[in-house]
């Protein structure tokens, strides 16, 4: 199909990196436990539009030259270390407001939500080099529609990565409102998530990919 080889097992591949923790699933499930189902979706769709972004990187053929140039990998690996790193000193040191699931998010919220959600992703140069390394090896080389395979690759990709991670986001809050979350433990937890976000951005930059 469209010069698409094994996509059962693209797919069960797929459905597995998308269920393994990381930094986005970490802010999906965050969203979702402070603020709401709606708050994790809108992190969802967030997540899904920096996949969108390299996937479209990749069919274009800038994921290559990202992989090539090691100044052009490096200024994205650190834009994306930097911003993971304030994420968690923002959730260390920002004073708290009533901490409480909300039903309604202002459009101050779902935007800020969103955006956050898109750089995380966008900003990941591992992204990038992932769907360039990934992606090809279902592709037929022979075919004369490469980069229509691609894409319809990586909107698969990024589809299930989304239901998946609608699920999550559900479940999270579930659990959350069984916790009768008060004060402290939000705290806590926030606190908690902070340390990660740093920890992720230390090893995203000082990690060799």
């Amino acid at each position: 199909m469209y010069g698409i080889t094994d996509l059962y097992l693209f797919i069960i591949a797929g459905l597995l990196l998308n269920i393994t923790p990381g930094s986005d699933m970490l802010y999906i499930l965050t969203n979702s436990f402070q603020k709401g189902l709606k708050a994790g979706i809108i992190a969802t769709f967030g997540i899904s539009t920096g996949c969108l972004f390299h996937v479209l990187l990749a069919v274009l053929g800038l994921s290559t030259l990202l992989q090539n140039s090691p100044t052009a990998f490096l200024i994205v690996k650190y834009l994306g270390s930097i911003y993971l790193i304030y994420l968690g000193l923002m959730m260390l040191i920002k004073k708290d407001k009533k901490l409480e699931i909300k039903e309604k998010l202002d459009k101050k919220s779902i935007k800020e939500t969103f955006i956050k959600g898109v750089l995380i992703n966008a900003l990941n140069p591992k992204i990038a080099i992932f769907f360039v390394t990934f992606l090809p090896q279902f592709v037929d080389v022979n075919s004369e529609t490469k980069s229509l395979a691609l894409l319809s690759l990586g909107l698969i990709f990024i589809i299930f990565g989304t239901i998946v991670n609608i699920i999550i986001a559900y479940f999270a809050i579930k659990g959350s409102s069984k916790l009768s979350l008060n004060k402290f433990f939000g705290k806590f937890i926030k606190k908690i998530v902070g340390v990660l976000f740093i920890s992720f951005g230390i090893k995203l930059a000082l990690e060799k990919i």
